[in-house]
């Protein structure tokens, strides 16, 4: 499992500190899971890879769902890990799952912003 544990330089307010994030224990990622079992994919990622665009759009839905799951065309496993992390790196954002070209992250929302 590749979870990012280090807030991506340049993410402004977006940081583990600023949210006091830990890392998601076992029993988290395994809720988690189930819960996005049913999702749809609501962010893809095309042939163009990893753009200002898709990562501004990432951000839009971790803010309004918290748990996102992503589509992501690349071939190669490699580069699709590869875009997962970088990914998470950039929305401080926990990586939940990978199945084949499909991912799975978390971001909680802070308390001011919960619904």
């Amino acid at each position: 499992m590749m979870a990012p544990r280090h807030p991506a330089s340049g993410a402004g307010d977006r940081t583990r500190e600023a949210f006091n994030l830990v890392p998601l224990s076992g029993k988290q990622r395994r809720v988690l899971r189930a819960r996005a079992h049913h999702l749809d994919p609501v962010v893809s990622i095309g042939a163009r890879g990893l753009t200002d665009a898709v990562i501004a759009e990432l951000e839009v839905a971790l803010d309004s769902h918290e748990l996102v799951k992503l589509r992501i065309a690349a071939d190669d496993r490699k580069q699709r890990e590869s875009i997962i992390e970088r990914l998470c790196r950039r929305t401080n954002a926990e990586f939940v799952q990978r199945i084949g070209h499909t991912a799975v992250v978390y971001r909680e929302r802070p308390e001011e912003q919960t619904r």
